[in-house]
């Protein structure tokens, strides 16, 4: 009796199991579908239609017992040779890589000291960074072109200084709109990189230092490394919304600035293209995910090699 109630049990609990895990991998799964993948599948079947004056035809069209198929690749097509989609994907690029780069740059010192602080201060350090995600969005964007405008603070207390005899042109310029995406980036940066370092064995430090490595070569060697994944996570963070970005190249940035936000923009409200439109947007998103795609699967293979 007491044999079979442990069989019992044990096959209870490997049920539950089972049903445990399925229910949690489900739930973001789902989640995704829902947010994610219906959404991208109704763009991308917008983007294979035909635009009939107001509205776009069907893909599929039942008619008299027989489903008709009609897929139009133009928009394809149209954007492999029309050189403005391709210089704005580079742009788009070009402009997401500087300020990832830039916020790399400004993030990793401020979250290595953060990391390296007393426990006691690291709350209030993690509430300076979070403190701008207390004011919206725009009018912490509008704020800076108060600041970079011809007439704004920055050049009236320059020539107020007697520094310059007349105005910079800071605003509507690469430099205004790489500024104010890496002034509202940054904290994405920071964080994944704080809470990396921040569980850091630094007897690992003590070693390298105890082996004879200065502190500079310590630092490269061993700190950089084992901070990588959030050097990763920040970059993803950083680097996915500035391609897409469409607020701040609006307001900050110039003609010479543009956008593949602004084009979507454009073709969806200006030349009211919805095709065309969802045809940039679907090359955009692909350009995101496959190379995450290849990146996570290389990830992978490297931790199957490293585990045998």
């Amino acid at each position: 009796m007491a044999s079979t109630a442990l069989r019992g049990a044990s096959l209870y609990d490997k049920l539950t199991g089972a049903w445990g895990r399925t229910a949690v991998i489900s739930v973001p799964m789902v989640f995704l579908l829902l947010v994610f993948l219906l959404p991208f599948l109704v763009v991308f079947k917008i983007s294979l239609s035909e635009m009939d004056v107001v509205f776009f035809k069907d893909v599929l069209v039942w008619k008299d017992d027989v489903i008709a198929i009609t897929v139009r690749l133009g928009n394809y097509i149209s954007l492999t040779q029309d050189s403005l989609y391709l210089e704005t994907y580079l742009s788009s690029i070009k402009f997401a890589a500087i300020t990832t780069g830039v916020c790399l740059l400004i993030a990793y010192p401020f979250a290595y000291f953060m990391a390296r602080s007393p426990a006691d201060l690291r709350p209030a350090l993690l509430m300076l960074v979070m403190l701008p995600f207390w004011t919206s969005f725009l009018l912490r964007v509008y704020a800076w072109k108060m600041l970079l405008a011809d007439s704004g603070v920055f050049n009236n207390m320059a020539m107020a200084m007697g520094l310059i005899d007349e105005p910079i042109k800071m605003m509507n310029t690469p430099f205004s709109l790489v500024l104010g995406m890496v002034y509202t980036y940054v904290p994405f940066m920071i964080l994944p990189l704080y809470a990396n370092l921040v569980k850091m064995d630094l007897r690992l430090l003590e070693a390298a230092l105890d082996l004879g490595a200065t502190p500079w070569q310590a630092f490269w060697r061993v700190t950089v490394p084992l901070s990588k994944s959030g050097i990763i996570a920040g970059s993803m963070l950083v680097f996915i919304p500035c391609v897409g970005e469409f607020v701040i190249p609006e307001l900050l940035g110039g003609p010479q600035t543009l956008m593949i936000g602004r084009v979507l923009w454009d073709e969806f409200f200006s030349n009211n293209d919805w095709p065309m439109a969802a045809t940039v947007a679907v090359v955009m998103v692909l350009l995101i995910i496959v190379p995450l795609a290849l990146f996570n699967k290389y990830q992978a293979e490297s931790s199957t090699g490293g585990r045998a």
